[in-house]
């Protein structure tokens, strides 16, 4: 049995086209069914549907064999135990710094201010601001970021930014680009080992898939 773990959403919907082109289809849409494990076209493959910042968990321990999750996650998660072969590009968008309309980043960061920073990426923002030598004081949050600048609990934030309409919308700006993101295919690296005849082939469509 190949277990596949992804997150409902993007993720989830375009991760479906490249599943479809290795020979796999869900058979229930996690939108729709409360299951947590999804049956697909093929008795030996598999879904389970878990959060997006718990997928390298499950298939670093091997309570999966494969997943789909974006770069964020794995640079929070660190990648030990997993095997990275294909960017799949999809689910882009980009690690940014924002702050209020009305605040100078960059007066702020050239006279050396210790900056307050919500996040809840902290070791990616720990190791930009450190890059910098930036000095910050990272305050964690799991949601709602656009609201802590505003309210005075932070100078900054740093967030995913896709099209930008939610900082807009908050009166914010972004500010200052960390990293391009996309999802990522990451498999456990003893998987491979054992059930590579059927991984493989799969792996080599999924790369085909997002070749063409």
């Amino acid at each position: 049995m190949i277990t596949i773990a992804l997150s409902k959403g993007r993720i989830f919907e375009e991760t479906m086209p490249l599943l479809q082109a290795a020979g796999v289809t869900a058979l229930e849409d996690p939108e729709s069914s409360r299951k947590l494990i999804l049956p697909t076209n093929r008795d030996d493959v598999r879904l389970i549907i878990v959060r997006a910042s718990d997928v390298p968990t499950y298939v670093q321990y091997g309570a999966a064999d494969l997943g789909v999750a974006g770069k964020d996650v794995l640079n929070e998660h660190g990648g030990e135990g997993l095997y990275q072969p294909l960017d799949l590009n999809i689910a882009k968008c980009r690690m940014m710094v924002a702050v209020r309309n009305d605040f100078d980043y960059e007066s702020a960061v050239k006279q050396g201010a210790r900056l307050r920073v919500a996040t809840k990426y902290v070791k990616t923002a720990r190791e930009h601001f450190a890059s910098k030598g930036v000095h910050v004081d990272l305050i964690k949050l799991y949601g709602s970021m656009e609201l802590a600048p505003l309210v005075g609990l932070s100078d900054a934030i740093v967030d995913l930014v896709s099209s930008g309409a939610t900082l807009k919308a908050n009166n914010l700006k972004a500010v200052e680009e960390i990293a391009p993101i996309s999802s990522r295919l990451v498999v456990n690296q003893a998987s491979l080992k054992l059930k590579r005849a059927t991984i493989q082939p799969m792996l080599d469509a999924f790369a085909g898939a997002v070749k063409s």
